[in-house]
């Protein structure tokens, strides 16, 4: 029976030899393929590039002879490189789309592929049931035979526009002024040679930790999370460095540590730069978070009287806010964020970049400004957690939030809101967010107090309900 390749919030994901086989990913190049080639009758051409992972070059050849049977000229990267920097790429290339091998921040026993169409977004639901749909019409005969690793492709370089670009949109200058010491941690992933590289370029001293390929990423998810950042953190102290910044398996996300060693929050770094943005681009066009993101950003958004989005969890519905130019910044909790005139895609990259800029031109480290931000507009203390469901007590879920609670807690429910999942707004000003997993029985919490001493008492609540 063929495995039912279905996309996700960010492509599809596998484990390498259960389902991430050659014969599953000729399926979906191959239901890729046929995708643009409906949307391009004659000239298409597609970009096709990879993260570090193992076996990533034999998919892009793979991948590109596939394109080539349907008329598909592929654009083939040589090095591993960001997925923020095929999305740049599309657009300035003109190409039809782009298909990146990576798992992202998911362990190395994964593999995946992203589809971007041409505007450099994520696929949006629309273009992926149709990929599903040439999958599921596609027989095994049909597929085209293993590649022939002797053939030869076009390529093309992504990074030197890239970073030109990035260049353009961070103040670097203002970063060597300042004489900000940073250290960057690709976490042996796609952004190796990118963030130390622009900084270096414009004179300011950088040191690295993992930056080196390893396909087994360490032994560990390459997640830039606060308990995977212990060397950077003592690269910083060994250096002095004001600023930790890191990326994860594909430089999508970001992770931000602070000059005494504390990891920051994505929920406020987003809120951090929303508000140095404001002050230093002079933007108000408006901002975009997911549901599940810290309500700082609303308070921010009140207090500037700027238009505020709330998208469903999945970049591709900020991307669309990026692509109109309705928001300054757009961002997810879960460590992704982007801003005006830049790429409709998640970019870790500039978000460390932007965040050294931030240090630098203010003077004053990320806790400090937080603490100033939360005396402007309130103090907020978000908490994600998963918990794994049995079947029993996943099917009673299921069912309960397709009703509206009164109360959580001893607390009065406001509102309701079923943008993506069920959130409860509360009548002291704390929420809490559920998300089921779509591929697993994990059912996501999201919370948030408004005092600090609040915030377990709110996580246990909100735990206590889905099990009650």
């Amino acid at each position: 029976m063929l495995t039912q390749i279905k996309f996700g919030t960010s492509g599809w994901r596998a484990v390498m030899a259960e389902e991430f086989t050659f014969a599953n990913v000729r399926r979906a190049i191959g239901g890729i393929a046929r995708y643009v080639a409906a949307q391009k009758q004659n000239g298409a051409r597609v970009i096709v590039g990879r993260d570090p992972r193992f076996l990533g070059e034999t998919f892009c050849s793979m991948a590109s002879e596939i394109l080539t049977a349907n008329g598909i000229t592929p654009l083939v990267v040589a090095e591993a490189a960001p997925t923020p920097a095929f999305a740049y790429a599309v657009a300035q290339v003109k190409a039809d789309g782009v298909i990146n091998f990576t798992a992202s921040h998911n362990p190395p026993e994964y593999n995946g592929i992203k589809y971007s169409t041409p505007d450099g977004a994520p696929a949006l639901p629309e273009a992926t049931r149709k990929i599903e749909a040439n999958i599921r019409a596609l027989s095994d005969d049909a597929v085209l035979p293993a590649p022939d690793s002797g053939q030869q492709f076009e390529q093309v370089d992504v990074k030197p526009d890239y970073l030109k670009r990035l260049a353009e949109l961070v103040d670097l200058p203002a970063i060597k002024k300042s004489g900000l010491r940073v250290v960057f941690d690709p976490f042996w992933g796609a952004a190796r040679g990118y963030s130390c590289h622009i900084l270096r370029e414009h004179g300011v001293e950088t040191a690295t930790v993992h930056d080196y390929r390893d396909v087994l990423f360490g032994g560990h998810a390459p997640e830039p999370d606060d308990h995977l950042l212990g060397d950077c953190k003592k690269k910083m102290k060994e250096t002095g460095a004001a600023i930790g910044i890191a990326t994860d398996g594909d430089a999508d996300r970001f992770g931000i540590v602070d000059a005494d060693g504390t990891f920051i929050q994505p929920n406020y770094l987003i809120a951090l730069l929303f508000d140095y943005l404001v002050e230093t681009r002079g933007w108000k066009n408006g901002v975009a978070k997911s549901v599940a993101t810290t309500n700082l950003i609303n308070a921010l958004a009140d207090h500037y009287g700027i238009p505020l989005y709330e998208t469903p969890v999945g970049f591709k519905y900020i991307g669309e806010l990026i692509l109109l130019d309705k928001i300054a910044i757009g961002g997810e909790e879960s460590a992704g964020l982007t801003i005006r005139g830049h790429v409709p895609e998640k970019d870790g990259v500039i978000a460390g970049l932007l965040a050294a800029e931030m240090v630098a031109v203010r003077g004053k480290s990320l806790g400090e400004q937080l603490r100033q931000l939360f005396v402007r507009v309130g103090s907020f203390y978000p908490i994600r957690e998963n918990f794994r469901l049995t079947p029993e007590v996943k099917g009673k879920f299921t069912e309960k939030v397709k009703k509206d609670p009164t109360d959580l807690g001893g607390l009065k429910v406001t509102q309701v809101v079923r943008t993506d999942g069920l959130k409860l707004i509360l009548d002291d000003g704390s929420w809490v967010c559920y998300r089921l997993s779509g591929t697993e029985p994990v059912v996501r919490v999201y919370s948030e107090a408004r005092k600090e001493s609040d915030s377990a008492p709110l996580s246990e609540a909100a735990k206590a309900w889905v099990m009650a």
